[in-house]
């Protein structure tokens, strides 16, 4: 699987144990809701930024957002 596929998984799995929608993920990380969707479909690549930012909202090392399992 491709790094962009990794991310898109562990973001998605990440965020439903949160128990938050893409919705509220963004809006607590101020970004677009349309935003957190494409990441989820590897339609859109996250910067390390973005992946920082999000990291804070699940709180979670970024790290997390490239284990394989």
């Amino acid at each position: 699987m491709r790094l962009r596929g990794v991310v898109a998984r562990n973001l998605r799995r990440l965020r439903q144990a949160k128990g938050l929608s893409q919705e509220e993920l963004a809006d607590r990380a101020d970004i677009n809701r349309n935003y957190v969707g494409l990441l989820e479909r590897e339609e859109h690549a996250a910067t390390i930024d973005m992946l920082e930012k999000l990291s804070e909202v699940l709180e979670v090392e970024p790290a997390a957002f490239f284990a394989r399992d």
